[in-house]
């Protein structure tokens, strides 16, 4: 049996590239902003303390990503906080392909909503490039995650990366992707 198109991607091809070649009025299909990859990231400061929070951590993000994270060490030491250089302070995936679809789908559809009063993404986390950077303070809104097995509720910060040239096409692009992004009220 072959693959099946990922729910998302076939939106995109279907419904969010002629959209946007008529809200941008693009002259080429290549210029039409597209999801590169998904960057998924855990902080785990206790680890210093504790190494088996960095444990919990890379199982957390495995169920959630469907994919073995990479640890991150720290670049520099600071007194502050104890750190020296080279210690696994955290973990990150790049999802791309399908598990990107996959992952961005369960994202938009599944997880955001499933968060205590939600009234949507905030619109204005760009980074000025069409990348949107979205903050979560619990892995549990995922329901991949079960919550008798987790010990310690951890946030995690999702970067989406596009190809978009400005924030206004990337906005544009997550929208259409179906990203509940707030809407703003004058006040």
């Amino acid at each position: 049996m072959a693959n099946a198109v990922p729910r998302l991607k076939q939106r995109y091809v279907e419904e969010v590239v002629p959209a946007l070649i008529k809200d941008f009025a693009f002259d080429n299909i290549m210029q039409v902003p597209r999801v590169v990859k998904v960057v998924v990231n855990i902080g785990v400061g206790e680890a210093l303390d504790n190494p088996k929070a960095l444990e919990s951590a890379v199982e957390d993000m495995r169920i959630i990503t469907g994919q073995s994270p990479v640890v991150t060490k720290a670049k520099k030491s600071i007194a502050t906080y104890k750190l020296r250089e080279g210690r696994s302070i955290g973990v990150k995936v790049d999802l791309r392909g399908e598990r990107m679809w996959a992952l961005l789908d369960r994202l938009f559809n599944v997880a955001l909503p499933r968060m205590r009063d939600f009234q949507g993404v905030p619109a204005d986390a760009f980074d000025g490039r069409g990348n949107y950077t979205l903050g979560l303070r619990e892995q549990l809104i995922f329901p991949e995650i079960e919550y008798d097995k987790i010990d310690k509720v951890r946030g995690m910060e999702i970067t989406i990366v596009t190809t978009a040239q400005n924030d206004e096409e990337g906005r544009q692009l997550l929208r259409h992707l179906g990203m509940p992004f707030a809407e703003r009220t004058n006040s």
